[in-house]
């Protein structure tokens, strides 16, 4: 790890100060009796609080953030992930060498001091039973073994002042980018009395998120948007009269991450820091001026090869054009110079392409603030011009015309436009009718020969796709095939007789091995169309004739002289060919169509029917890509770039994952990306040679220049795909303004992606994402785990428990289940690898950079070294699954004994393919049970689920009987019986449309409390320049009544089942006990009884 810069305070008032620097953005405030420390720059500072020049604590690699003061204010104790993961680190505030305390493999927030100061609170997910909430620790502030609080799930707490009970928030809004929420995942504060094992819930009357909870003698001090500005401020709880009052009263920004010391509350509001006086309530701005060097803003070199957004091979092959990270680049197939062309920091260029000559690269270019058509001499883009004025919206990939005239494309409202470049005019052709996002970026066109016709597939009413024709010449736009059969992906030929396309005509179903159902994995083949109606067929039937050659007499030519004839003809064929070419030399025979019935015309060559995409055609061949039948463990499967050889009318291989290929404008190379780039030939049984020099392309970046443009480009793709287009009523040129002037605080890449999930919040929208792109990342070490629960006794620990699934499922299996360990609970583990595991650290520390690594274990059944023995195991690289699965077991098995084994368990994780798995493996497991409980809590989504409503939804058609055997229900796996679902407010997106629809479809109650609420889906969106990823809510449902889903709301139960804390701290789930007494009752008055067989007839 870099060395860390430790400075002292009072050296540092004396040294020589650095330039004094405009700053803001402070975040992560905490305050004590006199000073107050914040993150800044991803750095840690401390100020005086009555303000000043802020002193840089530490400065080492990585982010560090919610720093808090020891009760005394002698001490930090902070986040960070210096060592690959955020753990919790204590560090003198007189400066020091930073103590680390925690080394799980996930996050650890920090939270608190215990009011003695002797131990850090923090928020970990380390034993939860799934990957969604966090709960609490404690941990010694020298390190040690850290302890677990009683708290089923917890976010952010303070102690009362008696230190009996805790105020906590069991979810959290804080981190989320979805401003005025009033879901189910809303943050609750909870009073929790350690004593009693009860809680409270003092914010169950509100339907606002209450964050924060900050205890001052019988005050409870919080973060809350109940107001009439609907922005976070603070507001004060009453204890004693349980009334609360409102105490800031911001507008235009919301208050975050407040934080209370012994005399005042510290927060940020605006990117400034502010002191509320808990004497007055009295607010302050803190007045901090920063010096420091700036160097994260200075200019930097860079090696954008891994932020390729999109490729075009030269008409040659020789080269090709990369646009990564906003620049564009020119790059050689095999050897020559790698040219950045537009050394544009600030500055989006996307979709670079050449023209089908070579002489002229368009591109789109945000320069002018918007998207726009710019055009460039090859080997000139100094000379580049802005050919279009558009004006706001996004345009995908620019195609030539085989003249250099046109250019055609598709924006993000689905109108296909075709551009004259000479006179600037726009021709709109069509528009798709179901928006698609994921469709924009392989939306292809073609041209003919002669630049007169352009084709093109789009969606039908019955969503299949058709193939259209648009005729230049007179404007008008034909429909060539009836959409009967999906058609779509077609292609002209080289000659313009052909037209190539896909269509879904492949009807061939495979069952599962499992059930009744069935797909159609591979309905895609290949039709042509002659472009008239006296083309030849390619499949034409094929005659053998005799080669005769009269001599010059008019006699046929003696047999001995066939093969010199043959030569002789093949010179003549070659010097008419060459005579045709200088005739015809620059002009293109006119492309001639016939327009009637070209559907009727079309063949299927014989290829077999596959998952296709991608068709090419160049001289004698047809390219097309394959893609095995995804599955969850091989993603998209692996894929063929294959050609149908025309002559011999046989499919060749010309290589194997060849990413997204491109055809050059000569048909004769392909430029592909499977891992390297490189060019190859189009024939058989091709691999790359020479892989492109990617690594080697360089550019400049202007941070704050690019920082600029990755706001600008969140702020404009927001507005032109979201799917409201009026935005929620917010005032979208106003937020612009406002978050721009925040923006100029900003010091790094993390600062930039809180403005702008600043900006995504206010669309006050579901499913506003940001993964941010260059960030400071420290270096990763993976831990490995055992599985167990770790107790500290004396100097070592033993064993609590270990975790199991099922004895049934081996999807995960605990390593020390493994035949030969005799490791069992209980048991202590005294060292690994050799190095002693003791309790003065966590008990993680020992197990370092060691995930999927087989290791020693000494272990005993007592905490002694004598009589200790040694077992290998292969740890896991992560727990969580396995924990999950025990907790799934737990139920199952709590509801098995509660109703006589008459009840089966289903637990739905999401809506996704793990969902849909656990969903068909428990489901077949269960089917024949008298009822089912549907667990969907911490659902979190996926796919529509109306495939698992249909499973859960099946009736009784019939019975058959045979002779020997009881009768058998049809459908065969069905289950009759009543049904009732589980829900919380962590379930969400199709979590929520699990729950909706299983209510639409009559199935159940539901039980729990109401879900997230978020049913604007997202789909595939043009990413960020530096890597980073915004998400876009682009479709919304509404319901067959013509209302929406409550967006923001959720769904609620029927029945509602808070998850009470004080119950959970004593083991017990109580919406699991509420279904169980439910799912008993409807046994009784709703049961299904099967028929009895009729006796046998009499004929």
């Amino acid at each position: 790890m870099k060395k860390i810069t430790l400075i002292f305070l009072a050296a540092m008032a004396g040294k020589q100060a650095m330039a004094q620097v405009d700053a803001g953005l402070f975040r992560y405030p905490d305050v004590s009796r006199s000073q107050i420390a914040f993150s800044y720059a991803n750095d840690i500072w401390i100020v005086p609080k009555t303000g000043g020049t802020a002193i840089k604590l530490i400065s080492p690699p990585g982010v560090e953030t919610f720093p808090k003061f020891s009760p005394d204010g002698s001490k930090l104790a902070y986040s960070a992930n210096y060592d690959g993961n955020t753990d919790v680190y204590v560090l003198p505030v007189a400066g020091g060498i930073p103590l680390r305390l925690t080394q799980y493999g996930g996050a650890d927030r920090v939270v608190d001091w215990t009011q003695d100061g002797k131990q850090v609170l923090f928020a970990s997910g380390r034993e939860s039973t799934k990957e969604r909430f966090n709960q609490f620790y404690t941990i010694p502030e020298t390190g040690g073994a850290p302890v677990k609080l009683p708290l089923a799930y917890a976010e952010f707490g303070s102690w009362s002042p008696d230190g009996n009970s805790i105020a906590v928030t069991t979810r959290t809004q804080s981190f989320s980018n979805w401003k005025r929420y009033r879901g189910g995942m809303k943050a609750d504060i909870h009073i929790f009395d350690f004593n009693k094992q009860q809680s409270e819930n003092i914010s169950s009357k509100s339907e606002t998120s209450d964050e924060f909870p900050m205890w001052y003698k019988n005050y409870i001090y919080f973060l809350s948007d109940r107001g009439d500005e609907k922005r976070m401020n603070l507001w004060r709880y009453d204890t004693n009269t349980k009334a609360s009052i409102q105490v800031t009263h911001y507008k235009d920004y919301d208050v975050h991450f407040p934080s209370m010391g012994p005399a005042d509350i510290v927060y940020e509001a605006n990117g400034k820091l502010y002191l509320l006086s808990l004497d007055n309530e009295q607010t302050t701005e803190v007045k901090i001026s920063i010096s420091t060097d700036l160097a994260g803003l200075k200019p930097r070199t860079v090696h954008p090869g891994a932020l390729i957004q999109s490729s075009a091979i030269s008409p040659d092959g020789q080269r090709a054009l990369i646009s990564a990270r906003g620049d564009i680049f020119s790059i050689p197939a095999n050897s020559g110079y790698i040219k950045d062309l537009t050394r544009t920091s600030g500055v989006a260029e996307r979709y670079p392409v050449w023209s089908p000559d070579g002489k002229n690269i368009a591109w789109w270019s945000d320069k002018s603030g918007e998207y726009e058509l710019w055009l460039a001499p090859a080997g000139k883009e100094n000379e580049a011009h802005q050919v279009t004025h558009y004006g706001p919206g996004f345009r995908f990939r620019p195609y030539w015309s085989p003249n250099g005239k046109q250019i055609a494309f598709i924006d993000q409202t689905m109108k296909i436009f075709v551009l004259d470049i000479a006179t600037g005019k726009t021709t709109e052709v069509d528009k798709a009718l179901h928006y698609s996002p994921d469709a924009f970026e392989t939306f292809r066109f073609s041209w003919t020969p002669d630049s007169r016709w352009l084709t093109y597939s789009r969606d039908l009413e019955n969503g299949h796709e058709a193939v259209f024709l648009f005729d230049t010449k007179d404007n008008q736009r034909h429909q060539v095939t009836s959409g009967f059969y999906d058609c779509n992906r077609p292609i002209f030929d080289e000659s313009g007789k052909y037209l190539y396309l896909f269509t879904n005509q492949s009807f061939k179903p495979i069952y599962s091995s499992i059930d009744n159902t069935f797909i159609y994995a591979n309905s895609t083949l290949i039709g042509v169309i002659g472009l008239q109606k006296e083309t030849p067929s390619l499949l034409a039937t094929r005659n053998d004739a005799v080669d005769m050659k009269e001599d010059k007499k008019g006699s046929p030519a003696p047999a001995k002289d066939k093969d010199k004839h043959k030569k002789d003809k093949k010179e003549d064929d070659k010097k008419e060919d060459d005579k045709k070419d200088k005739r015809g030399a620059g002009k293109t025979v006119a492309t001639a169509i016939d327009l009637d019935n070209m559907e009727a015309r079309m063949i299927l060559l014989p290829v077999p029917g596959g998952n296709y995409s991608r068709l090419g055609a160049t001289k004698g061949k047809i390219l097309f890509l394959t893609t095995s039948t995804p599955d969850e463990d091989e993603g998209n499967g692996e894929s063929t770039l294959q050609y149908y050889d025309i002559a011999t009318r046989q499919v060749k291989t010309i290589i194997k994952n060849p990413g997204q290929y491109e055809l050059s404008a000569n048909g004769n190379k392909i430029l592909v990306n499977n891992g390297p780039y490189g060019v190859i030939d189009v024939a058989e049984n091709q691999k790359i040679d020479t892989a492109m020099r990617i690594a080697e392309m360089t550019m400049t970046v202007q941070p704050m220049e690019e920082w600029k443009q990755l706001f600008m480009d969140t702020w404009r793709m927001e507005r032109d795909f979201f799917y409201d287009p009026h935005m929620h009523g917010v005032d979208w040129n106003g937020v612009k303004d406002k978050y721009l002037r925040l923006l100029e605080g900003a010091r790094t890449r993390d600062e930039v992606s809180f403005v702008i999930r600043e900006v995504l919040g206010e669309i006050s929208s579901s499913h506003t994402y940001n993964m941010a792109g260059d960030v400071e990342n420290a270096k990763i070490e993976n831990v490995g785990y055992l599985g167990v629960d770790w107790q500290a006794d004396g100097q070592y620990y033993k064993i609590k428990r270990i975790i199991r699934g099922a004895p049934w499922n081996g999807e995960v299996r605990n390593p020390l289940d493994e035949p030969g360990v005799n490791i069992h609970e209980g048991d202590y583990i005294l060292a690994v690898n050799g190095v002693p595991l003791t309790t003065a650290q966590e008990p993680y520390a020992g197990f370092q950079a060691l995930a999927g690594k087989a290791v020693e274990l000494t272990y005993n059944s007592r905490p002694a070294m004598e009589g200790a023995k040694t077992a290998i195991v292969t740890t896991m690289g992560r727990e969580y699954r396995l924990r999950h699965l025990a907790w799934i077991e737990s139920n199952r098995k709590r509801i098995a004994d509660a109703t006589n084994n008459q009840v089966g368990y289903i637990y739905v994780p999401s809506t996704g393919w793990d969902g849909q798995d656990e969903l068909i493996r428990q489901f077949n497991a269960q089917w024949d049970k008298a009822a089912l409980i549907i667990d969907e809590r911490f659902n979190n989504g996926g796919q529509i689920p109306d495939r698992f409503i249909e499973m859960l939804n099946r009736k009784p058609l019939a019975y058959w009987a045979t002779r020997s055997g009881t009768p058998q229900p049809w459908p065969m796996y069905a289950n009759f019986g009543p049904k009732v679902m589980l829900i919380n407010g962590w379930s969400g997106s199709g979590g929520d449309a699990f729950p909706d629809y299983f209510r639409k479809a009559g199935l159940g109650p539901i039980i729990g409390t109401r879900t997230w609420g978020g049913l604007i889906g997202i789909s595939n969106t043009p990413p960020l320049i530096d890597g980073g990823v915004i998400t876009i809510p682009n479709f919304r449902m509404f319901n067959p009544d013509g209302t929406w889903f409550r967006e923001g709301h959720g769904v609620d139960p029927d029945i509602p089942v808070d998850e009470n804390l004080g119950d959970m701290a004593k083991g017990v789930d109580p919406q699991i006990e509420r279904a169980i007494t439910e799912i008993k009752n409807l046994l009784q008055t709703k049961g299904y009884k099967a028929p009895t067989q009729p006796p046998y007839e009499v004929r």
